[in-house]
């Protein structure tokens, strides 16, 4: 049979391949309808979404401007972190610790003034244990002043939308004028995980900071849960007596990431077990499923001028969904693949995979060259012909 009859075939095929559903979700950032009770009794505000669509699963109080007290750092790591990797600082740099940083107060990697200190051991004392030392360090070494770094992380937050925060210091430290909200400090800290350095520094329990001229400080990671609740991994905490005590946490258990955010519990212990129950009933009600897989091979498509009739097209990304157990809305991968014409690298795309809810897209990733494909000479040609002969 004629190769561009086998090849219409094959499209076609592939095509109709593309329609067929295969599992059920929840659209992005949904907003579960039901409330259970007996959540979060004492804190002022709560939530718990999930930490790749942002679907809320439960929230109390979410907009309302509050103290968060040391979870102002979630912003201060998540701007330092990117700053460093935008501008490829090494996390091996020297620092030195100005006589403001050194004379900050409440939790403290008690630096010395006018000493050097490694940016990766600031950063790690400012995960484990709330070093408001440390930030001021950072901050100061990065914008070159305290202000400078409190203006960048305001940027920051209306450039994600975080329409109830306002920052005036980088430590969480007592100030008139800072506040933010539930719903704000979820999207901060979702924002913070995707540097999977801050995970090597939040996993840590305890440890020794060493000074320059050979004092130690043990600090303790202010984070209890990640000893003490299956699957957390991550977190701040914050405690102020205006701000009572707070915490974001990240948990995960199997493909399911969870986020919750408490405000204003009564105490630490308090806090810790009304967090604990709320990532309980998150796992024990919702899961994560994955409609595309990075990878996933899409088909296999014809080539115009390419050294070869086929080329391999793959899914770009991950596109997870989260469902509530017992969920049976469907879902379909609709491919919208171009004419694909060499030349073509490896990771080029060529199209699109649209994920559909009922009919609806709710969501997309690129679909890409698996392989290159180079165009096709003179000889190219001349062998074709020779062998059609």
């Amino acid at each position: 049979m004629n190769k561009k009859i086998l090849g219409f075939i094959a499209a076609i095929l592939t095509a109709l391949i593309a329609f067929v559903p295969i599992l059920s979700v929840k659209t992005r950032n949904a907003v579960f309808a039901d409330t259970p009770q007996g959540l979060a009794q004492t804190c002022k505000a709560a939530m718990v979404l999930d930490a790749n669509t942002g679907a809320t699963v439960y929230e109390k109080n979410t907009n309302d401007r509050l103290q968060i007290a040391s979870m102002v750092k979630i912003m201060t790591l998540s701007l330092a972190l990117d700053e460093i990797e935008k501008r490829g600082i090494s996390y091996d740099e020297v620092i030195t610790a100005s006589e403001k940083a050194a004379s900050m107060g409440g939790s403290q990697a008690f630096l010395d003034a006018n000493a050097n200190y490694r940016l990766d051991e600031l950063l790690k004392s400012i995960v484990v244990a709330s070093a408001n030392d440390s930030c001021v360090a950072v901050a100061e070494y990065l914008f070159g002043s305290v202000d400078a770094f409190v203006g960048a992380m305001n940027d920051r937050a209306a450039a994600l939308g975080l329409t109830d925060t306002k920052f005036v210091n980088c430590t969480g430290l007592p100030q008139e004028g800072q506040y933010s909200c539930a719903s704000d400090v979820a999207v901060m800290f979702k924002d913070l995980i995707r540097h999977e350095r801050f995970f090597d520094y939040a996993k840590v329990w305890m440890y020794n900071f060493e000074h320059p001229g050979g004092r130690v400080t043990e600090l303790t990671n202010t984070n209890k849960l990640i000893r003490f609740y299956d699957g957390c991994d991550g977190g701040k905490t914050g405690y102020t007596s205006e701000a009572r005590s707070c915490i974001t946490v990240t948990a995960k258990r199997g493909d399911t990431r969870l986020i919750c955010v408490a405000i204003g519990a009564e105490n630490s212990k308090t806090r810790n077990k009304e967090v604990s129950e709320m990532l309980n009933y998150g796992f024990s009600n919702y899961k994560t499923v994955y409609a595309v897989h990075k990878g996933d091979v899409i088909g296999e498509y014809d080539v115009e001028n390419g050294k070869t009739d086929k080329l391999t097209v793959i899914a770009s990304d991950d596109y997870t969904a989260f469902v509530k157990n017992g969920d049976k809305s469907e879902i379909e991968l609709e491919y919208d693949i171009k004419p694909i014409k060499a030349p073509i690298k490896a990771g080029d795309k060529v199209g699109t995979v649209n994920i559909k809810l009922n009919g609806t897209v709710c969501g997309s990733v690129n679909a890409v060259a698996k392989d290159g494909c180079q165009k096709k000479g003179y000889l190219d040609i001349l062998d074709e012909f020779i062998e059609e002969w």
